[in-house]
């Protein structure tokens, strides 16, 4: 049985890294989050010791370390803002443990070389959850592209939307300098996954970048896609909003839908099984799609330079 910390168990994404610690058998013995309101824990780990405060939360993790001649836990879980990611990284590296870390991995690609510098120095490892490569409709659509070799390039577009109130700008997600903005927020995984089935990245235009949309076209080995992000409500299709929908997700590879808005419940468990056989994602793997969206996060919008999203002349 392992032992593992978590940091930022009040976060949306916290519970499924503490069921996928759960179903592989393991043990969460310490958590924290500034706000505490993480009664989910006791569904969980009720004997988990928890703190609010980071230091406190420090003191305990070294006095385990010490008492067990420096190997008291196995892994840090880290599910905090995204601008503290590359700290709690290096905190678990320190801590003589393995770190597993929620997308994005890091806001720019010279954290990667960082880190990578760490990891090599400590002997532990960074691995990352990028479920979507384990979903099977992704996986079967790697397979399809693998297999075809075709000479020309899939047409791709990319559109998803996943409404927020107006908490969401006031909160640490609205600013660029801590969440890193709409395409680092919430198109990270959706920008692996392309790197994933398509290839290397070859170009990056940006159509649209604000703090509630985002919009452009990238170019992969062997796609081309159009793409666009945005939490806001009004932005969903009419037809989806009157049936109650406030999320939209759609892929189209050559015009044909690929159907994966199933099969989500389970993949931080298989992330983490494959993570304790050995076989997770490391760092290396985050370089892609991280350097995807921090040139996004750089680039001034130019509408007028390659293929538009249809979506963007409703906006």
């Amino acid at each position: 049985m392992k032992k593992f910390a978590l940091i930022g168990a009040a976060g949306y994404i916290a519970p499924r890294h503490m069921r996928a610690i759960k179903d592989t058998g393991n043990d969460l013995v310490a958590a924290l989050d500034p706000n505490d309101s993480v009664g989910i824990i006791d569904s969980y780990f009720p004997d988990s010791a928890f703190f609010t405060e980071f230091e406190r939360f420090d003191r305990h993790i070294d006095k385990m370390r010490r008492a067990n001649h420096g190997k008291a836990i196995d892994f840090v879980s880290i599910c905090s803002p995204n601008y503290l990611h590359d700290a709690h990284i290096r905190f678990a590296l320190r801590s003589g443990a393995d770190a597993i870390c929620e997308k994005p991995l890091v806001l720019n690609p010279w954290n990667i070389d960082g880190l990578g510098e760490l990891e090599q120095e400590s002997g532990h490892r960074i691995w990352t959850i990028l479920q979507l490569r384990l979903h099977p409709s992704i996986v079967a659509l790697r397979e399809k592209v693998e297999t075809e070799r075709r000479s020309a390039k899939y047409e791709v577009d990319l559109t998803y939307i996943t409404s927020r109130g107006r908490w969401y700008l006031q909160s640490w997600k609205g600013r660029d300098d801590k969440a890193g903005g709409i395409a680092t927020n919430i198109g990270v995984h959706f920008f692996d996954m392309l790197h994933f089935v398509f290839g290397e990245l070859e170009e990056n235009i940006v159509h649209l970048h604000t703090q509630t949309r985002s919009a452009g076209y990238l170019e992969y080995e062997k796609a081309r896609v159009r793409w666009f992000l945005s939490v806001d409500y009004v932005d969903i299709p009419a037809p989806r909003r009157e049936e109650g929908q406030r999320t939209y997700r759609s892929i189209t590879v050559d015009g044909e839908e690929v159907e994966f808005s199933g099969g989500f419940t389970d993949l931080h468990t298989r992330a983490y099984e494959e993570i304790l056989a050995g076989n997770g994602f490391p760092l290396e793997e985050n370089r892609t799609a991280i350097t995807a969206v921090s040139q996004i996060r750089r680039t001034s919008p130019d509408p007028s330079r390659g293929p538009r999203h249809p979506f963007l002349a409703l906006t």
